[in-house]
């Protein structure tokens, strides 16, 4: 709506980010705010009443974009760095990459200040418009979901990694892989 509050760098949100100049909210209001960061946005009442959802991705597909997405960037950040620094299988063994990830499963990112996690529904981009129904039934229409911001890289995340690289994002993600039932060899529905 007109009035919609918008997070994010899409043309659109950054038209409407000055509708969050006044706001004081716990944490930094930005495309990847959690939870937590939010409250103070809205009431408590009408964000816990709100149908909430998130995007999930293949972790070991998700570190695989998320190093050569550092590569391009210039902004000033340690991962940013390293990234540009070293090759893949030196970042992924990097203590500060390693925590970083490791602190920050998906479900945190759904977690407020008092440690619950408020999320109706978790989405695995892979299997978007199968896991995306109960969101379609909220919403009473249907999405796709285009493929945008695509990295330069191969879509097959498997030829990135070694035996000791699979296993540090496993250990680094077991969050993710277990709740949502990842796994090294699933490559995507949406695959071509």
């Amino acid at each position: 709506m007109a009035d919609d509050m918008m997070l994010g760098d899409t043309p659109k949100a950054r038209k409407r980010r000055r509708r969050l100049n006044d706001v004081s909210t716990r944490g930094r209001l930005w495309k990847h705010s959690m939870r937590s960061d939010l409250e103070g946005l809205i009431a408590e009442d009408e964000m816990n009443s709100l149908f909430a959802f998130t995007l999930v991705r293949n972790p070991w597909d998700r570190m695989v974009s998320y190093y050569h997405w550092l590569q391009t960037q210039t902004f000033v950040h340690a991962a940013v760095t390293l990234a540009q620094q070293l090759d893949f299988a030196a970042f992924l063994r990097h203590p500060l990459i390693q925590t970083a990830l490791r602190e920050n499963p998906a479900p945190r990112y759904m977690t407020g200040s008092d440690g619950v996690e408020r999320c109706d529904l978790y989405i695995r981009v892979e299997y978007f418009a199968q896991d995306a129904q109960p969101l379609f039934e909220h919403l009473g229409f249907e999405l796709s979901l285009p493929h945008s911001n695509q990295s330069a890289r191969l879509r097959d995340w498997r030829g990135y990694y070694t035996d000791e690289t699979v296993e540090i994002v496993r250990q680094i993600s077991a969050v993710e892989i277990t709740r949502f039932e990842y796994s090294f060899n699933d490559l995507p529905l949406t695959q071509s």
